[in-house]
């Protein structure tokens, strides 16, 4: 997809810090001369065109009283999309990814609890046929990782 020099300046001013109140998506047009609408527009066409998987926060669930985990699935290629489409429709799935691997399907599945996260699995179980191997962490170790989009396309 082709990003223009406001999409770059987008991806720029959205990587962590993003505002906590009340028209976030205004103040951020605000800081660029953008409208609050031209932000959602942008962002939107961003996730929808496939330059953005998703845009949202990644919550740490465990301190919000919450449980997640990792979860993996070996899925024939041939049914990759369709897999993709029922683990993708689940609220509590956060992200999902291709690997080259006998696993090729990872996700995160978040939740309130770890009751509905067994839930979750064996819901997807049912409706793709498939295993679901549940991969919960034992310890976290957070890398915040940001990009200068601007400068990295010159």
């Amino acid at each position: 997809m082709e990003l223009d020099a406001t999409d770059l300046r987008l991806l720029d001013a959205t990587q962590g810090g993003f505002p906590l109140s009340r028209r976030p998506f205004a103040e951020v047009g605000g800081q660029l001369g953008l409208s609050e609408d031209e932000v959602l527009a942008r962002l939107r066409r961003l996730v929808d065109e496939g330059g953005l998987s998703r845009f949202g926060p990644i919550l740490r669930s465990e301190n919000l009283g919450g449980d997640r985990t990792l979860a993996a699935m070996r899925v024939p290629r041939e049914r990759f999309d369709e897999v993709a489409a029922l683990v993708n429709a689940h609220d509590a799935v956060s992200h999902n990814y291709e690997r080259e691997h006998e696993y090729n399907m990872w996700f995160v599945i978040s939740s309130e609890d770890e009751h509905d996260i067994q839930r979750v699995i064996s819901e997807i179980e049912r409706q793709t046929e498939l295993e679901v191997i549940n991969l919960p962490s034992l310890d976290e170790f957070k890398v915040d990782l940001r990009f200068d989009f601007q400068e990295m396309l010159g």
